[in-house]
Formats: structure tokens, sequence, C-alpha cells
């Protein structure tokens, strides 16, 4: 867990891949977005507003986020 914000926790699974994204989980489901891009890649059961908070989550902090995958990973550039 990287991050908990607006009920949304933001998290890395141990065995990841590129690109550099984040799992984001919450009381109605769950998400995956691109780091990078704030793309979101696949969303299952986050309602839309909370949707929109954790893209706007990931572009306000993606420089920690790029951070905290580098830092667990590796410079996998």
């Amino acid at each position: 867990t990287i991050l908990f914000l607006f009920g949304l926790r933001f998290f890395f699974y141990s065995d990841e891949h590129l690109p550099m994204h984040v799992h984001v989980k919450n009381g109605d489901g769950k998400a995956k977005i691109e780091i990078e891009t704030a793309a979101v890649v696949e969303n299952n059961g986050i309602k839309p507003a909370d949707l929109k908070k954790a893209v706007d989550a990931v572009k306000q902090y993606k420089a920690d986020m790029i951070r905290e995958w580098k830092a667990y990973f590796g410079d996998e550039d």
C-alpha cells in the first residue's frame, strides 16, 4: 500500500510488470490505472465519481508513485 485517500487504497502487488501501474480498491470494487498516463486499464465496480478521484490522485501523486515503484521494483526504464 502506497496511499490511502478518499476511502481508496492505492497499492502494488509484489510481482508487478511494466508499464508502471497502481491498483486501487475501495468497498465497491477495484481498478488498475497506469501511472505515466493516468489511463484506467480496468475497472471492476468502482463508481465513476470515485474512479475520477483515483485518476486525479494518480495525476497529483505521479512522481511519488513512480519513486515508490522504482524503489520497490528497480529502475526498469
